[in-house]
């Protein structure tokens, strides 16, 4: 008994340590910014000095609305093909979910010139006449549902997979057709996953920074700005606006999990 209870105590320790491990790889990155970054750089450039509160302000402004605007696209169609693929059974399904996870493996640069080459002034929409998406609103939309999808598509897809198929039987045994069964039933069912996969892709959106340097470096979104500070002023004002982004998320995704809970 006592060699039981040493060797509860022994696995305990170890999956506390390793725990920890994991955690510090997180939180080390995470409290040196912080600890690198002084108050009176964050007021400069949030507050007093308006040559940096003006490209701060528009890099936000501009992250916000095309990641929202980004994340409800990608929430209108990716309802229907997670319904899709949880729902149907079709030949060819793998090759489809093996296509929509690819962006999760690409290179961010990879998939700034696969953007291109399929929406740019020289790729395939600009051999047809039609204007490319470089430097515009359009692209950075573009880039973020790109890298967006798989998180929408695999979330909403395993919140319909959870359901119990029985509730969708006994709707349908009761005369129920299959668009009301999945409105009032397979639908609410599914919302702390369909909010969890609207969550998380906004916020791979916003995260995005690599194909963005291909397709929009222009308007500038808040991860290129904080790119260009880096290049063009160092550690010091990129840390800075760094750690103010950092600090907004944190309060997003605590105010996030606060009201789930």
């Amino acid at each position: 008994m006592n060699l039981d209870f040493k060797r509860i105590e022994l696995f305990a320790v170890t999956i506390y340590s390793l725990s920890s491990l994991a955690l510090s790889i997180i939180l080390a990155p995470l409290i040196s910014i912080f600890l690198i970054t002084d108050l009176e750089t964050i007021d400069k450039i949030l507050i007093s000095d308006y040559r940096y509160t003006a490209q701060v302000s528009s890099a936000f402004s501009i992250t916000l609305e095309a990641s929202v605007i980004a994340t409800t696209i990608l929430l209108l169609i990716g309802i229907p093909l997670g319904y899709l693929l949880s729902k149907f059974e079709f030949r060819g399904k793998e090759i489809i979910e093996a296509i929509i996870d690819l962006p999760l493996l690409t290179p961010h640069i990879v998939a700034g010139i696969m953007i291109l080459s399929a929406f740019g002034r020289r790729g395939i929409q600009g051999i047809f006449g039609f204007g490319g998406v470089e430097d515009s609103l359009t692209g950075i939309i573009l880039v973020m549902m790109f890298v967006s999808l798989p998180i929408m598509v695999d979330t909403v897809k395993a919140g319909f997979n959870s359901i119990d198929i029985k509730y969708e039987y006994i709707a349908r045994s009761l005369g129920a057709n299959r668009f009301n069964v999945f409105k009032d039933i397979t639908l609410p069912l599914a919302k702390n996953s369909i909010l969890a996969g609207y969550i998380l892709a906004w916020a791979r959106g916003v995260s995005e920074v690599g194909a963005l340097l291909i397709v929009a470096y222009y308007p500038k979104s808040i991860n290129i700005l904080i790119y260009e500070w880096f290049m063009v002023y160092g550690l010091k004002y990129a840390a800075a606006l760094s750690a103010v982004l950092l600090s907004l998320f944190i309060l997003i995704f605590g105010s996030i999990r606060v009201l789930a809970r």
